[in-house]
């Protein structure tokens, strides 16, 4: 799968813009910092959190929800990559499922080489693989196909949304993402002769929001508060990366969630949305780039106005739509939130039980680690050209991302599974929650975790208790 890899892994090895930083983080625990006087994990689980808690900010507090029954379950990882490699090339082909076919049965239905118990799931239904060609393509070229299949579709009179989002699942070139963002958001129309005029009109809407209720910001008792609270929260999103400090790019970050939250009543801004913006932002910039400019030092003041005005205005368009398909992870005491994570918690414990009993002993409540991955979509997780790799996928589930993101959570925190298991106090797990390995992470590494995403889905989603039912040998 490098080949699909859309980052320059330059990137990874010289330039600090890209990179997951390893120093500390207001808000987050050092792994290198020595916490003394931990408590073991035998001891009440308040005074364990406690300790805890003086190192970090980012742990939550809820009422124990009520016990299931722990079915101990191991799927043979040979099995679950097997089965995941074989959906993201299914998606990578855009290979339509036949009536009736049961792909990937065999994959989950038989015993692996090694002795691993045979598993019976349900089948899942899968669009089939496409036989690969028997020559061998290069990156550059491979790349250079799927952006012309992108530009095609693009390009045509009137898009086919639906294929879109089939190519655009298992990622979306560098060079094509703007557009393809633009549209999968629905921010742009399906007719390519409108196109144009939509954009213009939605650019100068946005500005005429600004003019209308930011300007007067400071005039406006009742908005006094959110503006405050943004205020705050915005030169504390990657404290580490010089280009989210500069003044201008603040300046319309606040602009963009302060117009969010006034038309969001219901909401409102909540801490979190700000780490939202990020992904769609840094996307329409790099369109406005020259290919040798780096991100690091890239003075944003130094740009076309109308190009910075017009990423602006897009930020703004894309991510309202995008937080449509999430606005009730952000209405009041954030309910939505506190019902994902438990749906994620009942989930680990049906397909790990081990992992989940693992947690529980240590006195480890699913919401203190997992509340951030729901509220921040995992931002904080990943470095950030994964989180876009990532939102390529979710864009492409259009409002059904939300849905997915839960599973994305599950198959995430597997990934870490033997990690965890020897982990054998709460300190060392929550230090390892909170600052996953992940500033190595390629475009690969979230292509194989959405697909172990996709095949979880698939394979929990219609089918709540047949884990504990017996259909498991």
């Amino acid at each position: 799968m490098n080949e699909n890899d859309n980052v320059d892994q330059s990137d990874l090895k010289g330039g600090t813009f890209w990179k997951k930083h390893t120093k500390a983080v207001p808000g987050r625990p050092s792994p290198q910092k020595e916490v003394k006087n931990v408590a073991h994990h035998n001891s009440a689980p308040a005074s364990s959190f406690k300790d805890f808690q003086e190192s970090v900010r980012d742990a939550w507090e809820i009422e124990d929800d009520d016990e299931f029954g722990v079915a101990d379950v191991k799927i043979s990882k040979q099995v679950a990559k097997s089965a995941a490699l074989s959906v993201l090339n299914s998606h990578r082909n855009q290979g339509g499922a036949k009536p009736g076919e049961k792909a990937g049965a065999s994959a989950t239905n038989s015993k692996s080489a090694r002795g691993q118990p045979q598993i019976h799931v349900k089948p899942v239904l899968l669009p089939p693989i496409q036989p690969s060609s028997t020559r061998t393509v290069s990156t550059s070229e491979s790349n250079q196909g799927k952006v012309a299949k992108f530009q095609t579709l693009i390009d045509s009179p009137l898009l086919n949304l639906d294929e879109l989002r089939q190519l655009s699942w298992s990622g979306v070139p560098v060079e094509i993402r703007p557009n393809t963002w633009r549209l999968l958001a629905g921010y742009l129309p399906a007719s390519l002769e409108r196109r144009l005029q939509a954009l213009e009109r939605k650019r100068l809407d946005y500005w005429n929001l600004v003019n209308q209720y930011y300007d007067i910001k400071e005039r406006d008792e009742t908005h006094q508060d959110t503006y405050r609270q943004i205020h705050i929260d915005i030169p504390r999103m990657s404290p580490l990366i010089a280009l989210f400090q500069q003044k201008a790019v603040q300046e319309m970050f606040e602009r963009i969630l302060f117009i969010w939250a006034i038309r969001h009543p219901a909401s409102g801004y909540v801490q979190g949305i700000n780490d939202l913006v990020t992904p769609f932002f840094i996307v329409f910039l790099q369109e406005v780039l020259s290919p040798g400019d780096n991100m690091d030092s890239i003075e944003i003041s130094s740009l076309v106005e109308e190009k910075v005005k017009s990423i602006e205005a897009d930020t703004f368009w894309c991510l309202s739509k995008f937080l449509d398909g999430i606005q009730d992870n952000y209405i009041f005491a954030q309910l939505g939130i506190q019902q994902k994570v438990n749906q994620l918690k009942d989930l680990i414990q049906r397909i790990d039980g081990s992992l989940h009993k693992h947690l529980q002993k240590h006195d480890i409540d699913y919401l203190q680690f997992s509340f951030r991955w729901m509220n921040n979509l995992l931002t904080r997780e990943l470095p950030l050209r994964c989180s876009i790799r990532l939102w390529d996928t979710y864009l492409a589930e259009a409002d059904s991302y939300a849905s997915l993101h839960k599973y994305v959570c599950a198959a995430f925190l597997l990934n870490w599974r033997q990690q965890l298991l020897n982990e054998k106090d709460f300190q060392g797990l929550m230090l390892l929650l909170q600052n996953l390995p992940t500033q190595h992470w390629t475009d690969s590494d979230i292509g194989m975790l959405v697909a172990e995403a996709y095949r979880l889905k698939f394979t929990f989603a219609d089918a709540p208790n047949h884990l504990q039912t017996g259909e498991i040998s």
